[in-house]
């Protein structure tokens, strides 16, 4: 039985650590009795320094991004070796963000996310396709290319050490969000290309998150989804409240 995994992507939001602190001051007593579902939150990286005291806490701490080297002439970037010592498990790569608006491609996500495991980081990858793509009927296309690309050369041991996020672009901070019918769909074959390359035991132990406008009103009915297991979510995630009812959500379906 796969554990349900609910992470919480601030992006560019509650970045000072005052701002973090009063947001997860608020959520961990709402969240205090979850024991069934994985919760980590991914705050910009001025605050991480100051969120150390979550290791006595349910709630694990995650990046937003990191680049493939330990240290060099990379200015703006962020090195994996800085991120352990701050308590960090986790790590986003390959967001939708990162693909459209900073350019990354498949190849410098699958350095990433080589570098991220041999630096003992669990990565939450993510793919999905825009709203041309779907329109066009070419989901599974980009899909199968994505995941090609960004998991190639992995072993199947590495594999399940990877959460994949699925997120279609055209329902993330639109406020659209695909059916879960949609997304089981998805997610169904996702769990194929994983059976395809590695084996039906890798396929069944990898967790596959939803990605894409999650709200408290509809979490339950995505997470009640055999092969969703779980979200990443995005501006739901930025006010204790509304956060925890997802996360609750998921540990209502996980009983």
């Amino acid at each position: 039985m796969r554990k349900m995994v609910i992470g919480g992507n601030w992006k560019m939001h509650l970045g000072t650590s005052e701002e973090a602190n009063t947001m997860l001051n608020q959520l961990i007593p709402l969240v205090k009795e979850v024991k069934k579902v994985d919760i980590i939150i991914f705050p910009p990286f001025t605050a991480l320094y100051s969120l150390s005291f979550l290791k006595n806490t349910n709630i694990k701490l995650g990046a937003q991004n990191m680049y493939f080297k330990d240290e060099g002439a990379f200015t703006g970037e962020i090195s994996p070796q800085f991120l352990k010592p701050l308590g960090c498990d986790h790590v986003i790569l390959g967001h939708s963000e990162r693909r459209t608006i900073f350019k990354e491609t498949d190849e410098l996500i699958n350095n990433k996310v080589k570098k991220a495991l041999h630096s003992s980081l669990k990565p939450i990858v993510c793919i999905g396709e825009n709203l041309e793509e779907r329109k066009k009927g070419k989901t599974m296309d980009v899909i199968k290319f994505q995941f090609q690309n960004t998991f190639k050369g992995l072993s199947k041991e590495e594999m399940r050490n990877i959460i994949i996020a699925y997120e279609p672009i055209w329902a993330i901070g639109t406020g659209e969000t695909a059916t879960p019918e949609q997304a089981e769909e998805v997610h169904v074959s996702i769990r194929e290309l994983l059976s395809k390359k590695y084996d039906k035991d890798t396929s069944e132990a990898v967790r596959i998150q939803y990605g894409g406008s999650i709200k408290p009103d509809n979490a339950k009915e995505l997470f009640s989804q055999d092969n969703i297991d779980g979200g990443l979510v995005g501006g739901a995630s930025l006010e204790a409240e509304s956060f925890s009812k997802i996360i609750i959500a998921a540990q209502m379906i996980s009983k």
